[in-house]
């Protein structure tokens, strides 16, 4: 970066930022970016893509994104282009936000999308640059892309890499990047860090700490996190198979070890398990990079995780067949939710949606809903049948499956929907709704590993199932 002279005193001016990549991680932060006040440029191949975004249309479903987008877009401070010289040669810093998503046939990480990122910058430097990968990858992944920079630069630029994970949730991923709880980077010399944090200065300011380290620890947080937090959400999916079986309540179980410091509560609600584009992946490209480097104890403890997950799904698809009496053939299932949670429209590896295309293979006539996430799940599964309303999805319903715990169903009447459906049956794979208005209503509710005592009304532990059967009397 240049000086420049400015009533006397040398001013360095703000770095300007490229983004490689505009899909959900990189479309955020280059808003953000923005937002903090640096002039960003977004690159990405696809012309409709970038054509929407320089409209201010987000091709997924972000609260607030969009309006970010439209804000800076209008204000000048972000722009996109396809033109990765362009954008290479205005910049100096230059975020690699690409995916790297599972290998077809495998569990590890395809990242020849990072790596190409990474060349694309490195052979169109004309000026010094700092290269900060963003995307989730395999440790010893960022060394390997050093030796890429240094290959593809042109003779004479001073080029650096580092990593920077990053730690959005879908749904809240504007004010994840805004307002991070930390701020992570490796690899980083005393340039590179000054860089590092002239970039992050807002949220620096604010408060947030920051983490600086090795490029091996620094591709370890982001991973490690999610395992982790994959770990705690099976931890307590299959404490709810012992809550089914014995008659314990997995929610109250739940809310009293959140009191416990070392725990929280967080991540410890039993239900469907996890999905979307990260846990699932992540913890499957760990394991297959923990079975390179011989770290056997990582291969097995993933390998439990991701089966008891999986396993969650099965469950309710049990309790599904079971409630319609042994088969759902030609029978009306009502599934609420298509989305791995609320807040987004992101179906890919979805518990909700991978339940709702196994009842359909089985017979069953699947109309689902999602307030956000029906064209997604539509494409992904055409063959489904949509509703344009919960009150659409359930008429003439033999069973409603709460599959994502959306707040239009939690806040839903049960008494107005039961007016609909053909019988008053739901399973809440979720654990949110609240039971007793249920029951009061005139349902049947199945839940996982959650006997809700509730006044007129029998509890007792669904015979095949494993799990609870909570009826009106």
């Amino acid at each position: 970066m240049s000086e420049q002279q400015q009533d006397g005193a040398d001013v360095r001016p703000a770095p300007v930022i490229s983004v490689i990549g505009t899909g959900y991680l990189g479309a955020t932060h280059a808003a953000a970016m923005a937002e903090m006040g640096l002039d960003t440029i977004g690159v990405d191949v696809d012309p409709a893509k970038l054509a929407a975004l320089s409209a201010g249309e987000v091709p997924f479903y972000e609260p607030g994104l969009p309006e970010l987008i439209t804000k800076h877009v209008a204000t000048g401070k972000l722009r996109f282009t396809a033109d990765i010289a362009e954008a290479v040669a205005a910049a100096d810093v230059h975020f690699v936000c690409v995916g790297t998503p599972q290998k077809a046939g495998s569990h590890a990480a395809n990242l020849s999308y990072v790596e190409a990122a990474t060349r694309g910058v490195a052979e169109h430097l004309t000026h010094p640059g700092l290269i900060v990968g963003k995307s989730t990858v395999p440790v010893g992944t960022a060394e390997r892309l050093r030796g890429i920079v240094r290959e593809f630069t042109p003779s004479g630029i001073a080029a650096e890499l580092v990593w920077n994970p990053e730690f959005l949730r879908e749904g809240k991923a504007v004010d994840d990047t805004l307002h991070p709880d930390r701020l992570v980077w490796g690899g980083a010399s005393a340039a590179a860090d000054a860089v590092m944090r002239e970039v992050y200065a807002a949220p620096i300011a604010e408060g947030t700490p920051v983490i600086t380290t090795d490029l091996a620890t620094a591709e370890l947080v982001k991973v490690s996190a999610n395992a982790f937090l994959a770990t705690k959400i099976s931890f307590i999916n299959a404490i709810s198979e012992m809550c089914a079986i014995t008659g314990a309540d997995v929610t109250t179980l739940a809310d009293a070890l959140g009191h416990d410091v070392r725990i929280g509560r967080k991540f410890l609600d039993a239900g469907l398990g996890f999905g979307g584009g990260c846990l699932p992946k992540d913890i499957r490209a760990l394991m297959h990079r923990a079975n390179e480097i011989g770290a056997g104890r990582v291969v097995g403890l993933m390998q439990q995780v991701d089966e008891i997950n999986m396993g969650q799904r099965e469950r309710v698809i049990d309790m599904t067949i079971e409630a319609l009496g042994g088969s759902v053939l030609n029978r009306r299932v009502a599934v609420i939710g298509a989305a791995f949670k609320p807040l987004t429209d992101d179906v890919r590896d979805s518990p909700a949606l991978n339940v709702a295309a196994a009842l359909h293979l089985r017979g069953a006539q699947v109309t689902l809903w999602d307030p956000e996430a029906n064209e997604t799940a539509r494409r992904s599964f055409p063959t489904l049948s949509y509703a344009a309303s919960k009150e659409d999805a359930v008429e003439g319903a033999d069973v409603v499956l709460v599959l994502t715990e959306w707040d239009d169903i939690v806040q839903a009447s049960p008494t107005a929907l039961g007016a609909l459906v053909g019988r008053r049956t739901v399973i809440d794979a979720r654990n949110c709704l609240p039971v007793a208005d249920w029951v009061e209503a005139g349902w049947s509710v199945r839940s996982l590993g959650r006997p809700t005592p509730v006044t007129g009304a029998p509890v007792s532990v669904a015979a095949g199932a494993n799990d609870v059967l909570v009826t009106a009397r």
